[in-house]
């Protein structure tokens, strides 16, 4: 992650860092120097017990780290995402709720569809049905035996889904899930 830590720092790009703190999740940000977006992002979770505002650089990357996410410009996204996408799983695209340029950041094995896999063994299940709006979810999606996207959802993920249900604003998952699970 160290390598993380040097480019985006090159780059004057303050990401929000997920990592686990003496045992607990959380996401570290730096107030003061990320952009308006993201901002927008950590009032949206004002009571999320993970949040931990900080007043140093050093502490930023500390703990076990497994995330960064980045939003912003695509002109100051994009040359770290050029950077760090063959050595990590970097998710480049435009936010589907606001039309804001995220860059997402993990290790190369973490994925949507190696959790979904994952839960498939420890649960002893038969097949995977997965829902999905965003480009993150195109991993999961090839995987699944069922994937649905949802109306509001990237065209790339419609593409390769089952079928497109409802929206999140109509319900559209809880809706399939009434109807489709006994």
């Amino acid at each position: 992650m160290a390598v993380i830590e040097k480019s985006l720092g090159e780059l004057n790009i303050s990401p929000i860092v997920y990592s686990y703190i003496d045992g607990k999740e959380q996401f570290s940000f730096r107030p003061e120097r990320i952009t308006p977006a993201m901002t927008q992002y950590v009032h949206s979770r004002k009571n999320d017990f993970r949040k931990n505002p900080l007043n140093a650089d050093e502490k930023l990357f500390q703990g076990n780290v497994f995330y960064f996410t980045c939003i912003g410009k695509e002109e100051d996204l994009l040359p770290a995402y050029k950077k760090l996408a063959g050595s990590y799983n970097c998710l480049y695209s435009k936010d589907i709720y606001d039309s804001q340029q995220w860059l997402e950041i993990m290790p190369k094995q973490v994925s949507k569809a190696n959790a979904a896999l994952q839960l498939k063994k420890h649960l002893l299940c038969e097949k995977i049905i997965s829902f999905g709006d965003g480009i993150n979810d195109i991993s999961m999606f090839e995987i699944s035996d069922e994937c649905y996207a949802v109306e509001n959802a990237m065209a790339e993920l419609k593409q390769i889904a089952t079928a497109v249900i409802p929206g999140n604003n109509e319900d559209g998952v809880a809706k399939w899930l009434a109807q489709n699970v006994k």
